[in-house]
């Protein structure tokens, strides 16, 4: 048995924040149907590697989920839709605010139909404000938050992530909104509406600047691979040419570490027995630790570490990563036969659980896989599927 078995998820978001909270919810056992436009698809499906045209990030993002192929700006894919949100319990959407409410889909008219439904709706800037009908993805919200501001070189520009972080940190903090609406229903038999934007959950991951801000009048400003609340934290060359990261946030650490790099004399200054205190001597810091390292090779530099029980990690490629040992044993990834590509080899759940594990069940599947299923499950006949068919409605 699974975690969330028995629960019905319509995924009709795209891109990534809202599809990443139904893939997790899909991960440990819901029933996730995903929406997307019957010619178009998910924009996701064009993103990043592909194989013979098959998108690699698509068989990730929508693993575990049916895939529906439904016109929702058709009156006949509308009420489509209200079919199954009266049946389903969380319905997860990223349309702009008014979207739904101008195809007849308003939430509380949902809710009405189906009250123990939760309707999660993301957007880039939430449901209301100035900015609200603004288009919004997670480079803006990379930029608003404060991030790509404190992130680079002291010398160099700010820089963005070379990922969709903001999305992901947003997917994240959908399930759990999710999770938390699902746990209140079981005390009020009633569901509600979650209004998540983009730009706020990668705000709670960058700390308090805003409370140092408003206390302090602070500005974080670039520190490279230095950090502002502790020291020696970078990244160091070692002699043969490898890098390693190096973190020492906890007191005991910081004092294996100088007195491994054979500076003892360190630890009985004053300002060595707080973070604040040694970021203001980092550049001593920095050149103990860097000139004992690049005189040694990486694999002498980690097992001294190691047996000194400081904190040290290479800094890894994805073959680093695939060769990995330790990832190996916590079985990280899986490979999945694949109807497309014949097999696929994805990331897996996120974290084990002793009594109801996830487990990804099967890869994204191709536009419209599984539309005659679902239609059949609610009550449509072969001869009425045909004809939305005709129509454009589904695909």
């Amino acid at each position: 048995m699974t975690s969330l078995a028995g629960l019905t998820v319509i995924d009709a978001a795209t891109l990534f924040a809202g599809p990443s909270a139904a893939m997790m919810l899909g991960d440990f056992g819901a029933d996730v149907i995903k929406i997307e436009h019957p010619r178009r698809g998910d924009p996701s499906r064009g993103h990043g590697a592909a194989v013979d045209g098959v998108g690699l990030w698509w068989k990730t993002l929508s693993r575990n989920k049916r895939a529906v192929a439904l016109d929702l700006s058709q009156e006949q894919g509308q009420d489509i839709l209200r079919r199954l949100a009266a049946r389903s319990d969380v319905l997860i959407e990223n349309f702009r605010p008014g979207t739904l409410e101008r195809w007849g889909l308003d939430p509380r008219d949902l809710l009405e139909l189906n009250p123990r439904l939760i309707v999660a709706r993301m957007t880039g800037f939430g449901q209301f404000g100035p900015m609200a009908r603004q288009p919004g993805f997670g480079t803006l919200a990379e930029a608003m938050s404060g991030f790509a501001a404190m992130t680079g070189q002291p010398d160099g520009p700010p820089t963005l992530p070379p990922l969709a972080l903001a999305d992901g940190i947003a997917g994240l903090a959908m399930a759990y909104a999710v999770m938390v609406a699902l746990h209140a229903r079981e005390r009020t038999g009633r569901g509600q509406v979650i209004d998540m934007a983009i730009i706020e959950p990668i705000l709670g991951l960058l700390g308090p600047q805003m409370t140092a801000y408003q206390a302090l009048g602070v500005i974080p400003q670039r520190t490279g691979n230095r950090s502002s609340s502790n020291a020696p934290r970078n990244t160091y060359r070692t002699r043969d040419g490898r890098w390693l990261a190096i973190s020492t946030s906890a007191q005991p650490v910081a004092e294996r570490v100088v007195t491994l790099v054979g500076r003892p004399d360190l630890v009985e200054q004053p300002w060595f027995a707080t973070g604040a205190g040694r970021v203001e001597h980092v550049d001593e810091l920095d050149e103990a630790v860097a000139s004992w390292i690049g005189e040694r090779d990486a694999e002498e530099v980690i097992a001294a570490f190691e047996e000194a029980q400081a904190a040290i990690a290479p800094i890894y490629n994805v073959k680093d990563i695939a060769a990995d040992p330790q990832y190996t044993a916590l079985n990280t990834f899986v490979e999945l036969p694949d109807e497309e590509l014949g097999q696929v080899t994805m990331q897996n759940v996120l974290f084990r659980m002793s009594d109801t594990p996830g487990e990804v069940r099967w890869p994204g599947r191709s536009l419209g896989h599984d539309t005659d299923e679902v239609l059949d499950g609610l009550g449509l006949t072969a001869e009425e599927i045909a004809k939305l068919r005709e129509a454009g409605v589904i695909a």
